[in-house]
């Protein structure tokens, strides 16, 4: 197949493309104008652009194409009303399928989804795929409201027309996270910089592996399904030393309540939107992302897609510290482990 993959240059993006290519498929890698594209150097692959609110420009990009995998939907970066951030989504998510229903010859459109979307389990079960708000979220968050909204939008438009499968990788960790994204939590406990953290169930999945299970899912996923692809459930108070350990440093000891966060996250989101400056370590996303984690079930995805974890959860956090510790991300001290 000639699968296009749309935010290579991110993590999970870039994952994705490997596995793309280790499976055999054709790439096309399709960007924003000023994508810095020099950190695909390694991968073979031909490339178009265009801007997600650009319905001609990706029309053109996905010409030819069998397959296409949306790994750069939209993400709420700088604090904006709720209404504008959910419109914006709604835009983006609208605009992008219109653009694919352009294209007939699609057999398969994978829109890369995030667990949050999932209510959690009322009986405390691991979190499935069947899990589905039956109203929109009552947490007014904007990365929460955002991702409902995506994935109502792609499981309501999934049909023969718009062949939809949806994919939700866990909280992926591995290299190329240039942000960074969810590798935040390893640079801070590693470069001892993290006063505190948020408890929370988390499932932790290396980013290698979420990229191939994406690309199963373009190659076997069912119209209209949902495939969790996870590693391993594991909570924050067990995670955050063990990243400590592999790092050779003290971890931190106090665990920040949930409402107290909350607090701090709104406070400092409301003086970043009138001062502006760098995102804060302590964002409403974040936030929001640890108080509604659960532990996930990805039977669903081993048994339709033949997708399970390659790497252990320690080979997992070994691999993404390693690559921070080449980017220049950590501090110069030798990692190992902790007495």
């Amino acid at each position: 197949m000639k699968i296009g993959v749309l935010g290579a240059t991110g993590m999970i993006g870039h994952h994705t493309a490997v596995a793309v290519l280790e499976r055999g498929h054709e790439l096309r890698v399709i960007h924003r104008k000023n994508s810095n594209l020099s950190v695909l150097k390694d991968l073979a692959f031909e490339s178009a652009e265009a801007d997600l609110y650009d319905q001609a420009a990706m029309e053109k990009a996905f010409s030819g194409l069998d397959a296409i995998i949306h790994c750069a939907a939209y993400y709420p970066v700088k604090p904006l009303p709720l209404k504008e951030d959910v419109r914006l989504a709604r835009l983006q998510m609208n605009t992008f399928l219109s653009a694919c229903e352009a294209n007939s010859q699609l057999n398969k459109i994978v829109y890369t989804g995030g667990s949050i979307a999932l209510p959690k389990n009322s009986d405390g079960a691991l979190g499935t795929e069947t899990l589905i708000y039956t109203n929109p979220p009552a947490q007014k968050n904007a990365y929460l409201q955002v991702k409902y909204e995506m994935d109502k939008i792609a499981r309501e438009r999934a049909s023969s027309i718009l062949p939809i499968v949806i994919g939700i990788p866990a909280m992926c960790l591995g290299e190329y996270d240039y942000g960074p994204s969810t590798g935040q939590i390893i640079v801070e406990v590693a470069n001892e910089s993290l006063p505190a953290y948020l408890e929370g169930n988390r499932n932790v999945v290396y980013a290698g592996d979420a990229g191939r299970g994406l690309v199963l899912a373009a190659e076997k996923g069912r119209i209209g399904e949902r495939y969790l692809i996870t590693g391993t459930n594991i909570s924050m108070s067990e995670l955050v030393p063990k990243i400590a350990s592999l790092a050779g440093v003290v971890p931190p000891k106090r665990i920040l309540p949930l409402n107290a966060a909350k607090i701090i996250a709104s406070l400092v989101s409301v003086k970043q939107s009138m001062f502006g400056g760098p995102s804060p370590k302590l964002s409403k996303t974040a936030v929001a992302i640890m108080g509604l984690g659960q532990f996930l079930d990805g039977g669903k995805a081993e048994r339709e897609l033949g997708y399970s974890p390659s790497n252990t959860l320690d080979e997992t956090l070994e691999r993404t510290l390693l690559w921070f510790k080449k980017e220049g991300y950590l501090s110069s001290k030798e990692m190992g482990h902790h007495d």
